[in-house]
């Protein structure tokens, strides 16, 4: 039953689907960022003491070095634009009425990315280094959909 396969082209495959469902735990430091983002409002990562490194969400443990690490350290609500593109179709490849900006975005006092939609662009075509703020749903439950979004500062909100 075990053969090795040397040749590419010998490689057999079978034809169907496979139905797969599962669901996703965010584990204790998980839980901390969602808990803190629903009853706090409060955005929390995690800091490597030997790396310097601040991950968020929070983690357990440091990628680089594998260290222990806490969801302790609070950043944001501000941060930097990294990159962002725009969405002309949804995950099913269908197309969207208005399309879709996500941005990754460098929360003050953190040094992973974010993912999250970016909102309220305003006018101006969105710059790569541009501030911006998390804003927050009014109601929270404890998901990363509590935050709506990034919101654009112009020059008059940095003040």
């Amino acid at each position: 039953m075990l053969e090795r396969i040397t040749d590419p082209g010998e490689v057999r495959r079978w034809e169907g689907g496979m139905p797969v469902a599962h669901r996703y735990t965010p584990g204790v430091a998980g839980e901390a960022f969602f808990s803190a983002l629903r009853d706090r409002g409060a955005i929390v990562g995690s800091r490597c003491a030997e790396c310097s490194y601040t991950y968020v969400p929070a983690r357990l443990f440091c990628e680089r070095c594998f260290g222990e690490l806490n969801a302790d350290v609070e950043v944001g609500p501000g941060g930097e634009l990294r990159s962002f593109t725009i969405a002309f179709v949804d995950v099913d490849e269908r197309p969207v009425e208005t399309p879709v900006t996500y941005g990754l975005v460098r929360l003050d006092g953190a040094d992973a990315l974010l993912l999250h939609r970016v909102i309220d662009q305003g006018d101006e075509p969105l710059e790569i280094g541009a501030r911006v703020e998390v804003v927050l749903e009014a109601q929270r439950a404890g998901s990363i959909l509590d935050i709506r979004g990034f919101r654009v500062l112009s020059g008059a909100d940095e003040e």
